[in-house]
């Protein structure tokens, strides 16, 4: 992922560098500012930690905490704290490519890997020819994806799923980043994914190319 260009839905100033030693000196030097919260955004960026980024928001002001930009990104926290590994993946149902209701549940008893991404997404784009290339290896081997879209638009995410050749199972409720699922689960920028085993229990976040092809290769010996 190391030359990925990222959409990412809530901090288009990512773009102009800060190292991340600089971001948390600002957080901390800030606590009374609603921006410092933008900050520690920044400070997670595409591999949001949450015990580092939790720590930070504690420092903040009770007001800033208390502020409705402040409840936002505390409910941003307790997305991440439940899908830290181990935890019970939350649920997710939205209508698939037929417009029938399908669950993540659905897949129970498989690996699932759920995959976030849009048609209109460069970067999840380009992901998805590894993914085809990925499945094509495992779908034998008890494990699945399920792409969750963050489509708006029907027709444009269906073309995209044909034209890529993405012939795992698809859903979305076409409300862009305020997907239920992108919420649940703490996604600020695609592609992202969580890998969930057969009980539903999360195992990891963000692994691409050979980084989740060998984690396959290993739980599903």
């Amino acid at each position: 992922m190391k030359n990925l260009i990222l959409f990412i839905a809530f901090i288009p100033s990512l773009l102009f560098a800060q190292t991340k030693e600089e971001l948390i000196a600002q957080v901390k030097a800030n606590p009374k500012e609603i921006s410092s919260i933008r900050l520690i955004q920044k400070v997670g960026g595409y591999y949001p930690d949450y015990n580092e980024l939790a720590a930070l928001f504690k420092k903040l002001d009770k007001k800033v905490r208390k502020s409705n930009e402040g409840k936002l990104f505390d409910r941003y926290l307790d997305a991440l704290k439940n899908t830290l590994p181990g935890k019970t993946s939350p649920s997710i149902t939205q209508l698939d490519l037929t417009g029938e209701p399908y669950s993540l549940s659905d897949l129970k008893g498989k690996y699932v890997l759920i995959d976030f991404w849009a048609s209109w997404c460069p970067p999840c784009r380009e992901e998805n020819p590894k993914l085809v290339k990925t499945y094509a290896e495992f779908k034998d081997k008890n494990f699945e994806i399920l792409g969750v879209s963050f489509d708006r638009e029907f027709d444009a995410w269906a073309k995209a799923v044909k034209d890529d050749n993405l012939t795992w199972k698809h859903v979305s409720d076409l409300q862009g980043w305020d997907n239920s699922a992108s919420i649940a689960y703490g996604i600020k920028a695609i592609p992202q994914n969580i890998l969930v085993d057969p009980q539903g229990k999360v195992i990891a976040r963000n692994l691409h190319g050979d980084d989740l092809n060998n984690k396959l290769r290993e739980i599903l010996k």
